[in-house]
């Protein structure tokens, strides 16, 4: 989901997204960077209220850091309570090698479970090369990414219960 393209839209309006009879959704949220990442889970949030879903449609997980958000979504998704599993983190670039390697296990561990599993995950980890660009993506100038995530989990739960009714 492209800022550019997106940044002067209204996100969570519930007449441009499907409804989800009983939406079930996991969030699996980083702790690390927690400033930013509960800022997007609140956005997430939010956008599932605005949307009419019950604060219980979804369950919300922390693990220790981006890394282990693959374990998390993973452990969620193999439960089958979920519609679809947000995984929120943050990782904004240091002085070493560090962040590129957090940065590729976080993408292909859900690339994996996207390619192999029965449950939609959504990438919502932040890579930036500071804190401000972090908190412009948090709820920002340049709008809320957990926003955007929820709405896409919302999207993919519609697609998933459609296509398995095809």
């Amino acid at each position: 989901m492209s800022t550019e393209l997106k940044n002067n839209e209204t996100h969570h309006q519930a007449a441009t997204l499907p409804v989800v009879d009983g939406l079930k959704v996991g969030i699996v949220v980083a702790e690390w960077n927690a400033r930013i990442t509960e800022a997007l889970l609140a956005g997430a949030r939010q956008c599932l209220k605005d949307n009419g879903y019950p604060d219980d449609a979804a369950t919300v997980v922390h693990v220790p850091g981006t890394v282990e958000l693959t374990y998390g979504a993973a452990q969620m998704a193999r439960s089958g309570l979920f519609d679809a599993i947000i995984m929120i983190g943050c990782v904004i670039r240091g002085g070493t090698p560090h962040f590129d390697y957090v940065c590729e296990h976080a993408t292909n561990g859900c690339a994996m479970l996207n390619a192999t599993g029965e449950v939609p995950v959504i990438f919502c980890v932040l890579t930036t090369d500071n804190e401000q660009q972090a908190l412009d993506r948090a709820g920002g100038v340049l709008c809320n990414k957990g926003t955007e995530a929820a709405e896409a989990a919302i999207k993919m739960a519609a697609f998933k219960h459609g296509f398995a009714q095809s």
